[in-house]
């Protein structure tokens, strides 16, 4: 039986907000599973109260951020190369943050997708998570002719990965999990303005390039035709249904 995952589209929308929706969707689920735990330990008559508790609920968020720098929890701030003042005159936040890898850009035209999901319903097993958040990407990749690969070590979806000189990132992806629910997500350049990566060593990796749809096809690509077929394949890969949500 298929998970279903309550989808919602959030816009363009700073990136601060949505980190404290995600945290909200978080808690509601955590606080849900606290509530069952305790009733497996209770007395008589937990299966009837157990019956009647709400369960954990998957979330998938799309977004687009105005352009802000945000750094994982083992990031090195180093891997910014451009000053807070600087920053502060391009129009660029930033966000040290809860979530796994370095340092990466959120910008307009680059699909943000935030899966909370309960990893309890699916695979307790944050690795195997991440490999399916990159082949929703990689099938993605395909339907516009492109190859989307793996680099070993290195999480994201990537071209050339392995010929040195020519690797370059097209999807970064930083996660949390708390007591197998996850946040955070990845980021697919679609349409996204490169210059942005510039003043950043992206996800503390040197010497390799960053790139995006609209780079590598040579064309603007439609932002919601793109959007459209990484919910496509987010429901094939984790054989999931997405339930459009509005409020």
């Amino acid at each position: 039986m298929k998970q279903p995952v309550l989808f919602k589209d959030l816009g363009r929308m700073p990136y601060k907000q949505a980190w404290d929706y995600q945290e909200t969707l978080l808690r509601q689920n955590l606080d849900i599973k606290s509530r069952l735990r305790q009733l497996q330990t209770a007395a008589a008559g937990e299966d009837e109260q157990m019956a009647d508790e709400p369960a954990t609920t998957h979330h998938l968020l799309f977004t687009e951020h105005p352009p802000v720098y945000t750094l994982g929890k083992s990031g090195d701030v180093k891997n910014i190369l451009i000053s807070e003042i600087e920053m502060n005159k391009r129009g660029i936040e930033y966000y040290p943050t809860n979530r796994g890898g370095d340092i990466t850009f959120h910008g307009p035209q680059q699909i943000v997708g935030y899966p909370i999901l309960d990893l309890e319903k699916f695979e307790t097993d944050i690795g195997k998570y991440l490999r399916k958040l990159e082949e929703v990407i990689i099938l993605t990749m395909a339907d516009y002719g492109l190859k989307g690969e793996r680099s070993n070590g290195e999480t994201g979806v990537w071209l050339n990965a392995a010929i040195k000189g020519s690797e370059r990132k097209i999807c970064a992806m930083g996660v949390r999990c708390s007591r197998w629910i996850t946040m955070h997500g990845f980021a697919f350049n679609v349409n996204t303005d490169l210059n942005y990566f510039n003043h950043i060593i992206p996800c503390g990796i040197e010497n390799k390039q960053v790139t995006s749809l609209e780079k590598e096809l040579g064309r603007t690509v439609n932002f919601e035709e793109a959007k459209q077929k990484v919910k496509h394949y987010f429901e094939k890969v984790f054989d999931a249904e997405l339930v459009i949500t509005v409020n």
